[in-house]
């Protein structure tokens, strides 16, 4: 059983700054890519930031210059640093990962439960 927990939302004043992460735990062979995606009210779930298990990153233009993915290995452990927040950022952020639990299995997408950030004054 694979799974994965988010920590750090939470309120916070336009142009402050979150730390969002992600652990993965259970049966776990590999991690392949891990990402993070959010998803407003009435609006479809999107890709904010995600980074390859060689750390090669992608960011989203609307979080360019303002957000940060990393991630350790050695913890199955992806962070989101969200600097400059603003009211726009507010959203339910959701971990993703591309795991492989064994050698016999394909990788499979698994699934944070999300946690709110909500940005405003």
């Amino acid at each position: 059983q694979v799974q994965l927990v988010e920590s750090g939302g939470g309120l916070v004043q336009p142009g402050g700054s979150l730390r969002l992460s992600c652990a993965a735990s259970g049966s776990i062979f590999s991690i392949n890519a891990m990402g993070w995606y959010r998803q407003a009210p009435g609006k479809q779930r999107e890709l904010v930031a995600a980074i390859t298990s060689g750390g090669t990153t992608n960011h989203a233009d609307s979080v360019k210059g303002r957000f940060t993915i990393s991630r350790d290995n050695a913890k199955n452990t992806v962070y989101l640093q969200m600097n400059s927040l603003k009211p726009e950022d507010t959203a339910v952020y959701y971990c993703n990962a591309e795991i492989r639990v064994s050698i016999l299995r394909s990788p499979r997408d698994y699934w944070g439960q999300g946690t709110q950030v909500t940005v405003s004054s």
